[in-house]
């Protein structure tokens, strides 16, 4: 087919199926489908929710004429069979983030406001799920009517059910089935991201300190470990009258002799920790400028300032970068009182240029030089795809010739379902760059939406998409 008479049937379609995709978001965005680890069940293992959502998307891809199958409850997938069983895949998840305070609009519906697509899911991510589920319905459509041969290739839509609370969908998905040879997730931004850092967090736990050894009585911060704190506080001893103010601290009479040291920083996904300010390290800062901690609590809090002041690394000695992914980035993002113990958390986003284990011993060693101890707690392996393959490039085309962009690919510090195959990557619809209305919130937030002409604008990228990897040889 011509490619101006392919994009001609790609905009025909959309006039002809637009309110029928949005019914469909709205048949899977009705459905409060967030983990309930306390209702799961046999054939329902993340809870009645993502069961039901992935019962619905099934369904969805049955009445296009795909076949359906239900992993037990873990995962779905449904096929657009070729002329060979070597697959490309799709995959986008039915699961949702609870809807939370703070929300206008109801939550659990479709509202369409301005051109827009107002409830939980709209964008994360069952309306781009939809829009590329039509995407295979589109070429089913011509296949069936004899106006394309059938694709070399089959085409396999996944349905997760827990990427928002730990992958285990995935997991299972890969102890019974092989991977695609290659796949992509409607599930971050465009144009292409071919490349995903690596995931490190780790725990830092001070030695013993026994109370009366100690300046400080408390000592809490942040609320994740994958974020840069924007909160913290801290309980010392000190007369709150001879402590010495200081920007962005508010320090208050605790009673007892005791004072409260309040920090408000910014908060930031610790993926671009140079968009916040670390409430810890402002306290750290603090303590350590006023002599507000004895020998052993010093020690601690030296190598914690190390690591709050210096998101490269370079504190900690594990500064690194490479050409795909650029610089590793570092947060401390969480800090409380134990016992006798303070313990610290971190959050490691590192290229290609250092290992896991690198890291694990820069930190050990500094850890063992104060009595302290280092656990790393968890661990992803950088995941890339080159950026000149041909796969990527499929992809990157398409977004160009359906947006008349020139946009290039990039990396990321955040993780999709992409980084759980051989080969994937993660593929819009979020154009960052482009500003919605004041009213219209973010993923996980309150009043999550997604813009009507963004997720019509995906439908076509998708549809070419799937036209551009047919013709590579991917066996």
């Amino acid at each position: 087919m011509e490619h101006e008479d392919l994009l001609k049937r790609i905009d025909a379609y959309l006039e002809d199926n637009w309110d029928a995709m949005v019914g469909d978001i709205e048949t899977l965005v009705r459905i409060p489908s967030f983990q309930e680890d306390d209702k799961k069940a046999d054939g329902a293992p993340f809870g009645p929710g993502p069961k039901e959502a992935l019962t619905a998307a099934l369904k969805l891809a049955a009445d296009m004429g795909f076949k359906p199958h239900d992993a037990e409850g873990y995962i779905g997938f449904a096929d657009f069979p070729g002329a060979s069983e070597t697959q490309i895949g799709i995959i986008g998840h039915m699961d949702v983030v609870p809807a939370g305070p703070g929300w206008t609009f109801e939550p659990y519906a479709v509202t369409r406001k301005d051109g827009y697509l107002m409830g939980r899911g709209t964008l994360d991510d069952k309306g781009p799920s939809v829009v590329a589920l039509h995407a295979m319905k589109f070429w089913k459509d011509l296949q069936d009517a004899g106006e394309t041969p059938q694709f070399p290739y089959t085409v396999r839509f996944l349905f997760g059910a827990n990427e928002e609370s730990g992958m285990a969908d995935v997991a299972y998905y890969h102890e019974h089935y092989e991977d695609p040879a290659f796949l992509f997730t409607p599930d971050a931004e465009f144009p292409v991201c071919y490349g995903e850092k690596g995931g490190y967090d780790g725990t830092i736990t001070s030695k013993a300190i026994p109370a009366g050894q100690r300046t400080i009585a408390e000592f809490e911060g942040g609320a994740a470990t994958n974020a840069v704190p924007g909160i913290a506080h801290a309980v010392v001893k000190a007369d709150v009258a001879s402590l010495p103010a200081a920007e962005c601290l508010t320090i208050t009479d605790a009673g007892e002799g005791l004072a409260r040291i309040e920090a408000a920083g910014k908060g930031a996904h610790a993926s671009t920790p140079d968009e916040g300010i670390n409430a810890i390290g402002l306290i750290v800062d603090y303590l350590l400028a006023n002599d507000l901690c004895s020998a052993d609590e010093r020690a601690f809090l030296e190598l914690d300032q190390k690591l709050l002041n210096h998101t490269d690394g370079s504190g900690i000695g594990i500064k690194s970068e490479d050409e795909y992914f650029g610089p590793l980035t570092v947060i401390g993002g969480t800090i409380k009182l134990d016992g006798e113990r303070f313990m610290q958390t971190l959050d490691s986003r590192f290229p290609t240029s250092i290992t896991a284990a690198e890291i694990t011993e820069h930190l050990r060693q500094l850890t063992d030089e104060i009595g302290a101890d280092f656990e790393n707690t968890l661990l992803m392996e950088p995941f890339l795809v080159k950026p000149d393959s041909p796969v990527i490039q499929a992809l990157l085309n398409a977004y160009n010739e359906a947006t008349g962009e020139d946009a290039k690919p990039f990396t990321m510090g955040g993780g999709t379902y992409a980084r759980e195959f051989k080969s994937g990557a993660s593929f819009g619809p979020e154009k960052p760059w482009e500003k919605n209305p004041e009213w219209v919130g973010m993923m996980h937030g309150p009043d999550e939406g997604v813009s009507e002409e963004l997720l019509k604008q995906s439908f076509r990228i998708y549809a070419l998409t799937l036209d551009k990897l047919m013709a590579l040889d991917l066996k």
